[in-house]
């Protein structure tokens, strides 16, 4: 699955599925852009290593993908893209009616409305060169829901949609565009709330992980970041052409219920 001469761009990258989506496309060979909102040495750093450790050219461009014309300047910045990988996002948990209107707003703006623009930016790039593909970081509850997560759900099942409708524009050109439905997966920011997690339930580490947080993924194990990243390299090949428009679930399970 050799990804060489292709540049990509992944939104949310500097940690968690992003990271690991990033290195599995440098490791297929894929020149790398890096994201996130924050522009610190270390961000810089990371892709430096990545670039040295796999033998590709990596950058990191910092973008508030909140602010639509960041999320386009992104892509311009870029130079070229003919892998987008959208996967940044945010999650705000809380009922309904006590639904904080700003949390809604940024929810909405950074997991749904930054796809649109970053497509809407990719697309021409990825027709200059009569080749692209494009994945979408949605979730098991763009395909299904649960309490409280309102926003993230709506921007979610939005994602999807919007998978749909791009696949449907691009479908007789060398672009495909799919989405990868994540359950839960170990990263970072869910390792650190296992500890809590235990000290609130009063169980050791493999209850809380098996009958708390993987109470409704049925392979009572997390994904990992490199199966994410196995599977958007996948969907970038050449292996992948005809898929499209579709969603892939890593989810343990989760949306056979």
């Amino acid at each position: 699955m050799s990804l060489a001469g292709k540049t990509a761009v992944v939104t949310g990258s500097n940690s968690g599925i992003g990271l690991g989506v990033a290195r599995c496309l440098a490791e297929a060979g894929a020149k790398l852009v890096l994201n996130s909102f924050t522009d610190r040495d270390e961000d810089h750093a990371l892709a430096e290593g990545i670039a040295a450790e796999f033998g590709v050219k990596a950058r990191y461009i910092q973008a508030d993908l909140s602010d639509g014309y960041a999320a386009r300047q992104l892509i311009e910045n870029a130079g070229a893209c003919d892998i987008l990988v959208n996967n940044a996002g945010i999650q705000h948990v809380a009922p309904i009616e006590d639904f904080p209107v700003e949390q809604w707003d940024r929810i909405i703006a950074i997991n749904l409305s930054s796809v649109f623009h970053t497509t809407a930016a990719a697309l021409p790039l990825m027709r200059s060169r009569g080749w692209g593909r494009i994945v979408n970081v949605a979730s098991a509850h763009g395909l299904t829901a649960s309490p409280f997560k309102s926003a993230y759900i709506a921007a979610k099942h939005g994602v999807v949609g919007f998978t749909k409708t791009t696949a449907l524009e691009t479908a007789e050109e060398k672009i495909t565009c799919n989405a990868i439905c994540p359950g839960y997966v170990l990263t970072p920011l869910v390792e650190a709330q296992i500890p809590d997690q235990m000290k609130t339930h009063g169980m050791d580490r493999e209850q809380v992980v098996r009958d708390v947080m993987l109470a409704r993924q049925p392979s009572k194990e997390f994904a990992t970041v490199e199966q994410i990243g196995g599977t958007t390299a996948f969907l970038c090949s050449e292996a992948a052409a005809q898929i499209t428009g579709t969603t892939i679930s890593v989810d343990g399970g989760w949306t056979a219920l």
